[in-house]
């Protein structure tokens, strides 16, 4: 018996504790489209909803409807909403535009945000949030799908490791048909198209995931320069902004090259590192092609998906919320990578309109 109750023992403390205390969260705009995800996880209990801000009455009763939710759980008014419910975290799914708003509110609460991608349409909205998370000691993460696959965490293990050797290319190509083509939402199409809520088109909507993942593979460093290219393919579709964008980060001794496009002939997130030592190309979120030496053969390798909490961001979110995670674990949402996210989009939106490679200081 007591070599039975010592082995329950081990295996009890060796449980995962992700779960242990659900978290209150509130959702600000129901606008993106990847705001359905909260409302299709039913049967997870790590966080509790408990509150959604949204002006538009449309959406609210087309989310009411479509999910049964009550409509207690509806607000007009943000901080009233904060007051009231008084969440943990609030998610945000509204124009990347609004997510300063949205921190400005949360932060003096102490209340915990997380965004989708990117973090800010512009370097000065991003530096603000930062300021405010370090003033009020809360978490602002930034949501990004790249940020799930098991492939780009074990490319960057190789790379850590040595295996690679150091890094000298890296080529980011995400993207997909374009997002009237896929069928977005009218609300996520009008906020996709507008410089003013996106910052700009195909080059902030997928470029800002080779930025996120060059920064978290050079633990942080800057480029040198940033020199970006855009094209509208398809001006009588998307008028105000970019479809096409391929970006060039200049580091000391690497390149980075982001090729961002809504005319890829269907989705693709995929990822490129090549060291002086080999190379290990991370196809898709869980298969990897790689080949460490010049004497050895490619390898194939299927990768299992991450285990929890890393299989979803509402689950990260609680994790972090509940102080279950070290920092580097999820450092790739954090502000010190994400605010460089935001000063690359800025520099390739700015040289993409000057015709000219962006210096950064």
């Amino acid at each position: 018996m007591k070599h039975l109750i010592v082995a329950l023992i081990a295996v009890f403390l060796s449980l995962p504790t992700f779960a242990q205390k659900p978290i209150k969260l509130a959702i600000a705009g129901l606008s993106h489209g990847h705001v359905d995800w909260i409302f299709n996880r039913k049967e997870k209990s790590d966080i509790r909803l408990v509150g959604i801000y949204e002006t538009n009455k449309e959406l609210i009763d087309r989310y009411a409807e479509r999910y049964g939710l009550d409509r207690a759980l509806f607000f007009t008014d943000l901080d009233e909403m904060l007051d009231q419910v008084a969440p943990d975290a609030v998610s945000a799914f509204g124009a990347i535009s609004e997510h300063i708003t949205v921190v400005r509110a949360c932060a003096p609460k102490r209340i915990h945000v997380m965004v989708e991608k990117p973090l800010a349409t512009n370097f000065a909205d991003a530096k603000e949030i930062q300021q405010l998370a370090q003033k009020n000691n809360i978490h602002v993460l930034t949501n990004f799908e790249t940020s799930w696959y098991s492939s780009n965490q074990h490319v960057n293990k190789l790379l850590q490791e040595g295996q690679l050797g150091e890094i000298r290319k890296v080529m980011v190509n995400d993207g997909h048909q374009g997002p009237k083509e896929i069928g977005v939402s009218e609300e996520f199409l009008e906020i996709l198209t507008d410089p003013r809520k996106n910052g700009a088109g195909a080059l902030v909507d997928f470029g800002c995931y080779g930025a996120n993942l060059m920064t978290w593979l050079l633990k942080g460093e800057r480029p040198i320069s940033v020199t970006a290219v855009t094209h509208q393919n398809k001006p009588q579709i998307y008028k105000e902004v970019d479809d096409e964008a391929s970006i060039i980060l200049q580091y000391p001794k690497a390149q980075c090259i982001i090729q961002a496009s809504w005319n890829w002939p269907f989705s693709r997130k995929d990822m490129e590192v090549y060291g002086d030592n080999g190379y290990a190309i991370a196809v898709n979120a869980t298969n990897v092609r790689q080949r460490l030496q010049e004497n050895s053969k490619e390898q194939h390798l299927k990768l299992d998906s991450r285990p929890a909490p890393f299989d979803d961001p509402f689950s990260l979110l609680g994790a972090v919320v509940n102080n279950q995670l070290k920092p580097e674990e999820y450092r790739m949402y954090g502000l010190d990578i994400n605010v460089t996210v935001v000063e690359i989009l800025e520099a390739a939106i700015q040289s993409a309109k000057q015709n000219k490679t962006i210096y950064l200081d």
